[in-house]
């Protein structure tokens, strides 16, 4: 448990205080306080202070480990008596004859590439329930096919995503100051990529320190790994990590599309909750009172529907649309997309949007699906990136070997191609191949095979950030379930 939960974080606790009223009581694992919050704009040498945008305030929030909250959660909802069976992923949807969702089934462990059992061999099994609620976060493989079966995304707009990056720091403790939260904004990408960091100081002398990239970015050439490792070394923030060491390290990506991204939430046999659906708070950055708000809406439709034959689906809608949850996010549906516009002119209309019409704007921004506006390689200027040091910034190799990946060598590779030509007739001969840039695990290699070009998968490196499956310019990357458990192993992040 915990082991793929990959989050800054700052835990609002309204939502646990309604589920768990005495958490603090039952040693839940938040213990340091947010303090001073700071918002800066970067320059490459400088860090101006900005005032602190109401949503961005963490006053009464906690920094955390979500990895650590979710094993906890995890405990006490076994101590209730609910089963969780770690480890199995789910590899596909279970439909009745009559359509609908049945339940899920878990892949096969143990299987090599040739297709033959291992020594190790476990068979899949089937986990069937009255009603089955997706809630694989960001991207998830499984609620794809179900959005898609069912249509769930035609009155939406698409989705968009960022792709996060994260590492965990012991520091000198003569720079360690507990709760203090910092964002950023700006340096080192350019104006027109939508992006920003954040640097939090939890207990025991660490930091969590993550950058995001909106994967909407339109140069080919832009490498977000490389512009994570770039931040670090900014003059103003390099002295936090002076003397200190890495221990750990991730990437996911994140649902940015808010309000009118929000695809039907409710299918025969089965809900979408969580990041599945896309509860994301971008302005304020967090999502995690909104995805268990969302979960504990659905268990009281659900409970309903099974205890007195209400139909859950009217019942889950109408509780998500009288929520608070509703509200927050369709007031701040605006803020996201005006940056396709640039930084200037996004951060010109949060500050309309949040001080003066305050969410009440008569209009709603659209959305756009993130591989559509990659722009052809000729056109877009090169990106030269620093060597990492080893220091303060790092290669991926030494990277993924932080974040405890692990496949077997010899399973099937998960990552599919739709047509296995695409990669060098269209990406390598019209966009420079960015899945070697935008994949934060070295996971696409263009490789020579005789003097010809080939696109090489390294599965193994994968980490599971789901970004191939969304920013690959032709849709030809498909990501599935690898074999049994595997993937990053997070057990602080």
């Amino acid at each position: 448990m915990g082991a793929h939960i990959l989050s800054g974080a700052v835990i609002e606790t309204r939502t646990l205080d309604a589920l768990i009223p005495d958490w603090r009581e039952r040693d839940a694992p938040l213990y340091t306080p947010a303090g001073p919050d700071h918002f800066w704009l970067l320059t490459s040498r400088r860090a101006v202070a900005l005032p602190l945008p109401p949503p961005l305030s963490n006053h009464g929030n906690y920094v955390v480990s979500l990895g650590n909250v979710c094993r906890w959660l995890a405990a006490e909802a076994e101590a209730l008596g609910a089963e969780i069976f770690a480890g199995f992923a789910g590899a596909e949807v279970l439909h009745n004859p009559d359509g609908s969702v049945r339940g899920v089934a878990t892949g096969d462990m143990g299987v090599g590439r040739d297709g033959l059992p291992r020594a190790n061999f476990q068979s899949g099994v089937a986990l069937i329930g009255r009603q089955t609620l997706f809630a694989e976060g960001c991207r998830g493989s499984l609620a794809q096919r179900v959005m898609m079966r069912f249509d769930l995304r035609a009155d939406c707009d698409p989705q968009t995503y960022g792709l996060g990056f994260k590492e965990l720091w012991d520091i000198d403790p003569a720079r360690h100051a507990a709760g203090t939260v910092i964002h950023t904004v700006g340096w080192p990408l350019p104006s027109d990529t939508y992006g920003g960091s954040f640097l939090y100081h939890l207990e025991n002398n660490q930091v969590a320190v993550g950058f995001v990239v909106g994967l909407d970015y339109r140069n080919p050439h832009l490498d977000p790994f490389a512009e994570f490792q770039r931040f670090k070394t900014h003059p103003v923030l390099r002295p936090t990590f002076a003397g200190g060491r890495r221990v750990a390290y991730g990437a996911r990506t994140l649902s940015e599309g808010g309000f009118q991204s929000i695809p039907k939430l409710t299918f025969p046999g089965g809900l979408l909750i969580g990041d599945a659906a896309g509860f994301l708070n971008v302005p304020k950055l967090k999502g995690i009172h909104t995805a268990m708000q969302s979960g504990m809406l659905a268990a009281e439709a659900v409970f309903e529907a099974v205890t007195t034959g209400a139909p859950e689906a009217v019942s889950f809608s109408a509780r998500i649309r009288a929520s608070r949850l509703h509200d927050e996010l369709r007031k701040v549906r605006n803020i996201r997309p005006a940056f396709r516009l640039g930084l200037w002119a996004g951060m010109a209309h949060a500050a309309l949007e949040t001080y003066i019409l305050r969410g009440r704007a008569p209009w709603t921004l659209s959305q756009h699906a993130d591989h559509s506006v990659l722009r052809k390689a000729v056109r877009c200027p090169k990106i030269v990136y620093p060597k990492p040091d080893g220091e303060v910034s790092f290669d991926r190799q030494s990277s993924i070997y932080l974040s405890g990946t692990n496949h077997e060598e010899d399973q099937p590779v998960h990552l599919r191609l739709l047509n296995p030509a695409v990669p060098i007739a269209v990406n390598l001969a019209l966009y420079d191949a960015p899945e070697q840039r935008y994949c934060p695990a070295g996971v696409f290699e263009i490789v020579s095979d005789g003097g010809r070009p080939r696109l090489q998968i390294n599965a193994v490196n994968c980490v599971h950030c789901k970004a191939c499956d969304i920013k690959d310019p032709t849709r030809n990357i498909v990501w599935t379930v690898p074999e049994g458990g595997g993937g990053p192993n997070y057990p602080n992040l």
